[in-house]
């Protein structure tokens, strides 16, 4: 097995003799092998493992699938915390958005914005790590993104996550999400619950929003596919400005493209300024109204439109990238080591990084164990209905009046001083 990145590589891995089953020993050849120099653009390939799917979720039917112990053949190497992150691969959006003198302007942007968080799942059909009660993940790209982030499992049953992110460039963006998914005989269904937040600094615009189901098709026979479907609004509660975006589901008889998603850009009237269409997987773009009319029989309004202008575009895949779980740039670097997080980072994940390295057999049994211990540590009281978050607090919204788990700080101060002593011990 070969880990190589743009100007660094580690040959012929394997787990040292001092490993064991407590971890420590695979946390030492973690501390062995921190990335050094720029990111890396590789991981080793996806080993070609079979597994009868119908044998694991022929008793799971209608059932919580976070609930049910799954080997690690149907995950991928990044664990639920890291893939809500990527929620930020097109970041750049939000910086653009932050500079609109209009509002109006600036909710296209962030619509955009919205709809490219789905690019990354178009191929990606395995599921991440179930993260652990009190497991972080943070993302450091002050340096060349102008952000940083943090995400904390708050809750396990139900299984939900904290993550905020603060950028230099003007905006804030901080999420609660829980995963309610389900097997429903051919496919599954991931449907996220929670509200998105987004504020920008200068203006003082607040967006919310939430996300669409994920539906991952052909569980049992065929080739796995997947796609997004549903409604959601995107509200400015300053201005009252809103788009209602559509994420069409696919059909065999529909002569749309594949991924459609389509939206209009509204003010606090309710006139409409903007028409948004393109699809989740590869773009989006707007077109500024400039007339409309009444549709044949009256039910729908036809808009007339400037020629329509670019919002977003996807990045390609690496090369190799189907080799590499269809990771795209930035999932390739988020499971990489870094020097300095916390001992709760996803990073540090023995099982998870037994699996990035090929070892599936060890990763799945490392996978139990860890399982294991948290089980031990719910009836033992440690963990269960009590359990306090340690870098989010509960806090309701001004805006909408919801009740969720908001970012208290203490995160990035903590780990310039390399002061860990309020974390605990979950590998």
């Amino acid at each position: 097995m070969e880990l190589s990145g743009s100007n660094h590589s580690v040959t012929n891995v394997a787990l040292p003799n001092n490993w064991n089953h407590e971890g420590q020993g695979l946390r030492r050849f973690n501390e062995l092998h921190l990335r050094k120099g720029r990111r890396r653009s590789q991981i080793p390939e996806k080993p070609n493992h079979a597994l009868s799917l119908w044998s694991i979720i022929k008793n799971c039917l209608g059932n919580e699938l976070s609930k049910i112990p799954m080997p690690v053949n149907f995950n991928e190497p990044l664990s639920m915390l890291q893939r809500l992150t990527e929620d930020l691969e097109y970041s750049e959006l939000l910086d653009t958005a932050a500079a609109c003198r209009s509002s109006l302007a600036q909710l296209c942007y962030v619509t955009a914005f919205s709809a490219s968080s789905y690019s990354t799942t178009a191929q990606r059909t395995t599921k991440p790590f179930n993260p652990l009660l009190g497991e972080t993940f943070e993302l450091d790209r002050l340096e060349d993104c102008g952000y940083r982030s943090v995400c904390e499992q708050v809750s396990h049953h139900p299984p939900a996550a904290a993550h905020h992110v603060w950028s230099q460039r003007g905006w804030s963006l901080w999420q609660e999400i829980t995963i309610d998914s389900k097997f429903h005989g051919k496919c599954v269904s991931v449907r996220p619950l929670g509200t998105i937040h987004l504020q920008f600094q200068a203006s003082g615009n607040h967006y919310t929003w939430s996300k669409v189901t994920s539906t991952v098709h052909n569980i049992i026979l065929g080739k796995l596919w997947i796609d997004q479907s549903g409604d959601i609004e995107i509200v400015n509660h300053v201005t009252k400005d809103s788009c209602r975006l559509k994420f069409c589901p696919y059909s065999y008889f529909s002569r749309d493209v594949s991924c459609k998603v389509t939206g209009v850009v509204m003010d606090s009237e309710n006139t409409a300024h903007f028409v948004l269409s393109g699809t989740w997987d590869d773009k989006m773009e707007s077109a500024k109204i400039i007339g409309s009319s009444q549709a044949t029989g009256g039910q729908n309004i036809v808009y007339q439109t400037d020629s329509p202008q670019q919002l977003w575009k996807k990045y390609p895949l690496p090369e190799n990238a189907e080799n590499m779980y269809f990771f795209s740039s930035l999932a390739l670097t988020l499971n990489e080591l870094e020097e300095g997080v916390g001992p709760t980072d996803s990073r540090l994940r023995p099982d998870q990084r037994l699996m990035e390295m090929g070892l599936w057999s060890e990763a799945s049994a490392e996978k139990q164990r860890l399982e294991g211990e948290q089980r031990k540590r719910r009836e033992a009281g440690v963990e269960g209905d009590g359990h306090q978050a340690l870098w989010f607090e509960r806090r309701t919204d001004p805006f909408t009046g919801e009740s969720s788990f908001v970012y208290k700080g203490g995160y990035w101060e903590a780990k310039e001083s390399q002061d860990w002593s309020t974390c605990p011990e979950i590998f």
